[in-house]
C-alpha cells in the first residue's frame, strides 16, 4: 500500500519573477498532487504538496530544477499537517496563493 504524505517545501534562489509558481502549480496538478504555492517576502517560494510518497518525492526533485528561467539554490522539505491544505481555493487541486 502506498502511503499519502504532505510536505511543506521552501525553494530559494532566483525563484520569483520567473514563472516558478505557475510552473509548480501546473506540474504538481499534472502529476495528480494537491496543494498550493505562494511567493514569500524574503524572495523564496513556499509550497505544500500532498499525494503518494513516490509522486511527492519526484515533485520535490523537480523543484530543484524548476522552470528554465529559475536558478534554484536550495529546496527544503518538511512534513506538514493536513490542515495546511485548507489554504487552497475551493474546487482547486493546486492553488496559487497571495504573497506572504
Amino acid at each position: 500500500m502506498i502511503s499519502e504524505i504532505i510536505r511543506q517545501v521552501t525553494i530559494s534562489g532566483r525563484v520569483q519573477g520567473v514563472g516558478y509558481r505557475a510552473w509548480l502549480a501546473h506540474t504538481a496538478e499534472a502529476m495528480g498532487l494537491q496543494g498550493w504555492v505562494r511567493n514569500r517576502r524574503d524572495g523564496s517560494v513556499e509550497a505544500v504538496l500532498a499525494g503518494s510518497e513516490p509522486v511527492v518525492s519526484e515533485m520535490i526533485a523537480r523543484c530543484q530544477r524548476g522552470p528554465s528561467a529559475a536558478r534554484v539554490d536550495a529546496v527544503v522539505a518538511e512534513a506538514a499537517q493536513p490542515d495546511v491544505l485548507n489554504l487552497r481555493q475551493t474546487g482547486e487541486q493546486v492553488s496559487i496563493l497571495s504573497t506572504l
